[in-house]
């Protein structure tokens, strides 16, 4: 209640003089800007878009997109919003709808510069009387999510929804014991250096229209081809890696869901579209389910990295599984 208070106090003056619009994704569904001031990079600003149930009321979700990404998976947002939750989700500065001219995208050096945009996003949603609120988050999104309720246990917010959580380094050993500390201590001094992310095109041929997938998305703002990272932004998923790998802190329910197996290579192949092409699902499970004390992990048999772009059946039983515990778990 007093963070409640205390975010409400802070950011109301903002959030006032912002306005609702239609947001691209259409029917029904509604954005607006907020401004979060300027960092190493100059001004940056996030986005909120909201779909209201019908069946009105003070229950909500707000949902974190991972890297590489925004919230496009409107589907997902209805699923929530027929089932009597109003929907929210938050592009973060430097993605998607929040991306501003001259911007690196992406770009981050301590994940704890997110915390102001959902934040401002709890605001909207108190202010608006969404009390009883669920917080998602996905890949990188479930690290942000993870790390946010590690650090606030006493937060009101209802429960925690993982789908796919990005939560250790999908590499070998020795990449993970020894490049990764050096290029992390790098990123401490020369945060801007840029590094390839590789050059598979996998993942996303496994989601669009184009290629083998259902979806359709902004590629501009979701890119086909990798695009490098900093040295500061490894460091900041390094960090916040160390950070929640300890366990244990997160008090409120957690539902855990990963796909049963993970799947490997440069070039797409049939096995993509039923398996995470992007993390470890071991990995996934291991520091799951280390969270907290009341961890429900749910195996979701040919799921893709993002549990509700996969295929119609698969994703069924994802929406399935997550409304079973939002009815047994948040009260």
């Amino acid at each position: 209640m007093v963070r409640k208070i205390l975010l409400l106090m802070v950011w109301l003056p903002l959030l006032v003089a912002a306005q609702w619009q239609e947001d691209v994704l259409g029917d029904g569904y509604e954005m607006r800007y907020v401004d979060q001031g300027e960092d190493y990079s100059g001004p940056v600003r996030c986005t909120v878009v909201r779909k209201l149930s019908p069946c009105g009321g003070d229950k909500g979700v707000l949902y974190v997109h991972g890297y590489n990404d925004y919230f496009f998976q409107r589907e997902m947002g209805d699923e929530f919003v027929d089932s009597c939750w109003n929907f929210y989700a938050v592009d973060l500065r430097k993605y998607g709808r929040s991306i501003l001219p001259g911007q690196t995208k992406f770009q981050v050096r301590d994940l704890h510069e997110y915390f102001a945009d959902i934040d401002s996003a709890l605001s909207i949603m108190h202010q608006q009387g969404i009390n009883d609120i669920v917080l998602m988050g996905h890949s990188t999104g479930g690290l942000i999510t993870s790390l946010y309720m590690s650090e606030d246990p006493d937060t009101d917010i209802k429960a925690l929804i993982l789908n796919s959580p990005f939560l250790e380094w999908n590499m070998g050993a020795f990449k993970r014991k020894f490049l990764i500390p050096a290029v992390s201590c790098w990123g401490t001094y020369h945060p801007n250096t840029m590094i390839s992310n590789g050059n598979c095109t996998a993942y996303a041929e496994s989601l669009l229209k184009q290629y083998h997938g259902e979806w359709e998305f902004n590629t501009d703002w979701k890119t086909v081809y990798p695009e490098k990272v900093s040295a500061g932004w490894l460091k900041a998923i390094d960090d916040a890696h160390a950070e929640v790998q300890k366990g244990g802190k997160i008090r409120v329910p957690i539902l855990l869901m990963y796909s049963d197996k993970s799947i490997y290579g440069d070039k797409w192949k049939p096995e993509y579209q039923e398996g995470d092409g992007v993390l470890n699902v071991k990995d996934i499970a291991k520091y799951g389910k280390q969270l907290g004390p009341h961890v429900t992990a749910i195996e979701i048999q040919g799921g893709l990295h993002d549990l509700v772009l996969s295929a119609p059946a698969v994703r069924h039983k994802v929406y399935t599984t997550i409304f079973h515990f939002l009815t047994t778990e948040v009260h």
